[in-house]
């Protein structure tokens, strides 16, 4: 009983009120029901007092805390973070707050290494994949060769191609893996020059046009003669960028399809759009795209090819210009991709 706050308010209550009567019982004047009715309020509002003060300000945030503890004991860090009055009287308080302060942040933690810990799981899986399908292809040629066909010229060399270009995949992914390493680490570095974009993507659908030919898919660009397009950016970097988004536009569209290039000249900014109408994306994967590895439709990408990092290249690349690649698609009639990049204006 006397652990409890009723238990200790009586008591202190009992206390007060025995104080109190025999002071008022030291004045000449007064009587047995002063001294009755002093020591009934006294102690009446004393147990009221303190009670109310110990059960919501010193046991309730005792209970609190406890109850904190015994989940972080368990190792249970889910609390729910609850409002906190900086001004609050109760020291308990303050302290309860640090305690789920600190068992928010483990939870943040712990969830975090969850995702990371998942995450290089899917990578193990997605990387050994896709290393082994050109390594076992390569090694395929090779030992087919060893066992006999190198002395027939014409299966020689054909199969001496096919291992190459096993090899050259490989070759690309390692490097695309390295590049986007380095990306993610901050030690690629941007170099900024001034340079016509019109220019570069006239380039870049040149050097497309003879793969665009072999489905049959043609490439329409577009822009205003009039406008200027000069931009501040890294040249080889954004040359890349197009290249990808072209070239996908490209591999995952139709046969006999198009793909249409739009360069448009804003107030303080330019933007490249890359348009096909080929299958489209479904919405459900288009937030997962620029991710490592990821592929709509597997089997289909990588019968066409590609390492699965470009987009997320692409991506790495335009956050270091300061900007984001945007898409949109509908599933049947093909995607668009876009990016902004900032106007340079042209002196003269």
């Amino acid at each position: 009983m006397f652990t409890t706050s009723r238990g200790i308010s009586f008591i202190l209550g009992l206390a007060i009120s025995a104080l109190t009567v025999a002071f008022i019982s030291l004045i000449d004047t007064s009587t047995p029901t002063l001294l009755l009715v002093a020591g009934g309020i006294s102690f009446s509002v004393s147990y009221i007092l303190i009670n109310v003060t110990l059960e919501f300000l010193i046991f309730k945030e005792i209970s609190n805390i406890y109850s904190v503890l015994e989940k972080i004991q368990k190792k249970d860090y889910s609390i729910a973070s609850e409002k906190f009055d900086g001004l609050s009287i109760s020291p308990l308080k303050r302290i309860n707050k640090t305690i789920n302060s600190y068992a928010q942040a483990k939870n943040q933690e712990i969830e975090t290494l969850k995702k990371n810990a998942e995450f290089r799981k899917d990578f193990i899986a997605d990387i050994s994949h896709e290393l082994k399908t050109p390594i076992f292809a390569a090694l395929g040629y090779i030992h087919t060769l060893l066992d006999g066909a190198v002395e027939d010229k014409s299966v020689r060399l054909k199969f001496l191609k096919r291992a190459a270009k096993s090899l050259n995949a490989l070759d690309k992914l390692v490097h695309d893996l390295l590049t986007l390493n380095q990306m993610e680490s901050g030690v690629v570095k941007f170099n900024f020059e001034v340079f016509d974009m019109k220019e570069l993507l006239h380039e870049v659908i040149e050097e497309l046009e003879q793969k665009a030919n072999k489905r049959d898919v043609l490439i329409r660009y577009f822009y205003d003669k009039e406008k200027e397009f000069m931009t501040k950016a890294d040249k080889d970097k954004i040359f890349r960028v197009c290249q990808n988004l072209i070239y996908n536009a490209i591999k995952y569209n139709n046969d006999g399809g198009e793909v249409e290039v739009n360069l448009k000249a804003h107030k303080n900014h330019i933007s490249v759009e890359v348009k096909d109408n080929g299958k489209g994306i479904p919405p459900e994967d288009i937030k997962r795209i620029f991710e490592r590895f990821y592929r709509v439709e597997k089997s289909r990408n990588r019968e066409a090819g590609g390492t699965g990092l470009g987009l997320a290249i692409v991506k790495h690349i335009l956050e270091g210009h300061k900007s984001k690649i945007s898409v949109s698609s509908t599933v049947g009639k093909g995607s668009l991709f876009s990016f902004d990049l900032p106007l340079e204006k042209v002196e003269g």
